[in-house]
């Protein structure tokens, strides 16, 4: 026997004596069997197989409990249901004659073994269903026994008296049939709704059993006159099968979780099928059999009812349904046309609003306004309070324009006001301001921000696109102004983004041209003023324009990125003239180079690395490179502490730049690997450099000293400031008193010069303070 055979052998078993009973009552139609005890042996035999099916799938450990439990109920049913095919098989050929009559003690067996299959497939968990699922259920359940009591009556009950008087058995064998129409009903709304962990297939293989097992057991009347045969000789077998195939087919398939709920929009043909039985046995009885017509009546008018109320449910259902789906419809428009954030209009319904406004030719004003420096809020506090900072700006605009306009989020922190001409615009705009601007607690922090705003009024002719395009322009320009500001746009904007685009492409050509130039300030010390270092800056020569400052093509180089080629370029140069100046001045040379990196080299992940080759290269000893960064790089960029240390690992030093002048200063240096401040300018010679700026200037030098920081004060201009700062205690300083940014020979002539009389007289004056 094959591999396939013996796991398949009490199948194969099964099947064979189902189709031995097949045979028999087929043949025995024709033929009057003289030994009929031969055909009932079969019966136990296929149960007793269904048994043991049913034992395996109840011990099988892959099983869960309930479905384990479940196929517990069956194995009880089964032992059942082999003493009944028992009692059944005496009571047809334990006589002097063969009988078609059920003893009382059958009819109790086999009942038992339809009330055990209900209860355990009852007992399963299926899927929660709501009062109008149990509604239906009711009903089906309902059309299913009227349609079987209707069938029943009249394949049976119309002609009872002849079967009783030859089978003494009409009772029981109507209760039997009835009860498997029930089990047939509930094996199908079971087999349908989910039954927990039990395999779907086995359910429906149970089910389509215990239908062809009714069915066949529906026979019995057509067999009363061959007393020496019964429906059971084939009803018993194929209800063995059944089961033995879907426990086999429970425990090749094993555990499995239970599938989803699928929700099926295909309409129902059990109400009409049951009609449609019932209109046909109606058509059938004709008028001859006056109650067997009267109940007929009867069934279709009760039949006709449940259809009729359950497509009143139906209907109502379907209403429910539709209402959901507008909901839903509603709730997709909404998301499509909203965003999610603020709840605010998002692109696609600004830009139908905008069109509708261009249509109906009203003139009106589109802003675009954009936080300053949210990055900064979102690395130093977190995306939880930026989104807070999006959601309270959507709000304060949105208070602020009420039913006057439209206010729209573009994304990130952009928001876009359609605003109709009214003649009090420029009131409107300072109030967005104001009120962006007030200081908002968002999750314990107190967070205090500014925006910039871009302005256009429409032209005709215009489209969205080409509306926010201007106003994007108007916001650069207010940005670069300062930002906290309004800027609305002109015509000469567009030529200036012109000219910025054309001088952006020429900067990427200037590296190739030598058209690039390092320029050198000296950093001294205190008092004597003696160069000890010099910071590296960057000059463009351009063939046109002549020598042009870093504020006209820094700004260009970081909006395309380009900045990151510059830096690189001014670090090779420095490390380079480092070099040279160290080689032919030995000790004369400057103790170190000061270079600053921008924040986007800062977010380039391969810095470090090119740093640490091009350290290697060059065979610089890194304490010689400094490295300069402002407040605003560090925090704009998100690995920019990470980066810093590992640069001072290489062994290079570190400088905060600017100091003063941005967010959170006194909490950087607890994070930033930080070994030189540079004290801003504005503080020393700048418009705040009065007595507040003095107070600054004393009290920064006191914890620099205590963090173990050196301090450089930036924007020396005169003998009076340097000896100011030296009492203060500072020992470096950098600024047009000590020199200008000059060139790689001027200051190596400086560096070899003797000390100059200035310098004398700042020593001087520090002494005499």
């Amino acid at each position: 026997m094959s591999r396939w055979c013996r796991a398949h052998a009490l199948e194969l078993t099964g099947a064979l004596l189902a189709a031995f009973g097949a045979v028999w009552v087929a043949a025995g139609l024709a033929h009057e069997w003289a030994h009929p005890i031969i055909g009932w042996l079969p019966l136990p035999v296929g149960t007793a197989l269904a048994v043991v099916a049913c034992v395996r799938a109840a011990r099988d450990a892959r099983l869960d409990a309930g479905t384990r439990r479940f196929w517990r109920h069956l194995t009880l049913a089964g032992v059942f249901f082999t003493a009944g095919t028992v009692g059944n098989a005496y009571d047809a050929v334990g006589g002097p004659t063969p009988s078609q009559v059920l003893g009382p003690v059958t009819v109790a067996l086999y009942l038992a073994v339809l009330g055990l299959v209900i209860w355990a497939l009852l007992r399963l968990p299926t899927w929660q269903r709501s009062r109008a699922d149990w509604i239906r259920f009711g009903l089906d359940a309902c059309m299913v026994l009227v349609t079987t009591g209707a069938l029943v009556w009249h394949l049976a009950l119309r002609d009872h008296d002849r079967w009783t008087a030859q089978t003494g058995s009409a009772g029981p064998m109507l209760a039997i049939m009835l009860s498997a129409f029930v089990g047939v009903a509930t094996f199908v709304k079971v087999g349908f709704a989910g039954a927990g962990r039990l395999d779907r297939q086995a359910i429906r293989i149970l089910a389509i059993g215990a239908a062809i097992s009714a069915s066949l057991g529906g026979l019995s009347p057509f067999l009363a006159d061959k007393i020496y045969l019964s429906s059971s000789l084939v009803s018993v077998p194929v209800a063995a099968l059944t089961i033995t195939l879907a426990a086999t087919r429970q425990r090749l398939n094993g555990d499995r979780a239970p599938e989803a709920r699928r929700t099926s929009r295909r309409i129902s043909i059990l109400p009409y099928a049951a009609v449609a039985v019932t209109d046909a046995l109606l058509l059938s009885t004709g008028t001859g059999d006056a109650a067997e017509t009267t109940t007929m009546q009867l069934a279709a008018v009760a039949l006709t009812a449940l259809v009729v109320v359950r497509q009143i449910l139906a209907l109502r259902d379907n209403h429910r349904l539709v209402d959901e789906l507008r909901g839903y419809q509603a709730k997709l428009t909404h998301q499509a046309t909203h965003d999610s954030l603020t709840g605010l209009a998002n692109r696609a319904l600004m830009e139908q609003h905008v069109e509708a406004l261009l249509a109906e030719g009203r003139p009106f004003h589109l802003a675009l306004l954009d936080l300053d420096d949210f990055k900064i809020v979102n690395d130093r506090l977190g995306h939880h309070v930026g989104d807070l900072l999006i959601e309270a700006t959507g709000d304060r605009l949105t208070e602020v324009v009420g039913d006057r306009g439209l206010v729209a989020r573009l994304g990130g922190d952009e928001f876009t006001l359609i605003i109709p001409d009214r003649g009090d615009i420029e009131e409107l705009l300072r109030r967005l301001i104001v009120a962006v601007g007030a200081p908002a607690e968002l999750d314990g922090h107190t967070v205090v921000t500014a925006a910039s705003l871009g302005v256009t009024t429409s032209r005709p002719g215009d489209v969205p696109a080409e509306l926010l395009r201007r106003a994007d322009v108007a916001m650069y320009a207010a940005k670069h102004a300062g930002g906290d500001d309004r800027h609305w746009f002109d015509a000469a904007m567009d030529r200036a983004a012109d000219d910025d685009a054309r001088l952006a492409a020429e900067l990427r050509r200037a590296p190739a041209e030598g058209q690039l130039v390092a320029l050198y300030q000296p950093i001294v010390t205190l008092p004597g003023g003696a160069p000890t270092g010099a910071e590296v800056l960057l000059r463009w020569q351009h063939p046109e324009h002549g020598l042009l400052a870093p504020d006209t093509f820094i700004p260009l180089a970081e909006s395309n990125g380009f900045i990151v080629e510059l830096g690189d370029w001014v670090l090779r140069e420095a490390v380079r003239q480092s070099m040279e100046w160290r080689d032919r001045l030995g000790d004369r040379a400057p103790e170190r180079i000061s270079v600053n990196v921008s924040a986007r080299q800062l977010s380039d992940p391969h810095f470090v690395d090119r740093v640490a080759g091009l350290l290697l290269e060059s065979g610089l000893p890194p304490h010689r490179l400094m490295l300069e960064v402002t407040e605003t790089a560090v925090l704009s960029a998100g690995a920019a502490i990470a980066q810093l240390h590992k640069l001072k690992a290489l062994g290079l030093r570190i400088a905060l730049d600017d100091f003063g002048t941005g967010h959170s200063s006194l909490s950087l240096l607890l994070d930033c690997p930080v070994d030189v401040l540079k004290v801003d300018k504005s503080f020393v010679s700048g418009t705040t450099a009065g007595r507040a700026g003095a107070i600054i200037v004393r009290n920064l030098i006191g914890f620099t000293q205590d963090f173990g920081i050196e301090a450089v004060a930036e924007g020396v201009e005169t003998t009076g400031q340097a000896a100011q700062l030296y009492e203060a205690g500072y020992r470096f300083a950098q600024g047009y008193l000590f020199g200008r940014p000059m060139s790689a020979p001027a200051l190596e002539e400086l560096l070899t010069a003797p000390a100059e009389p200035g310098y004398r007289a700042v020593h001087a004056g520090a002494g005499r303070g």
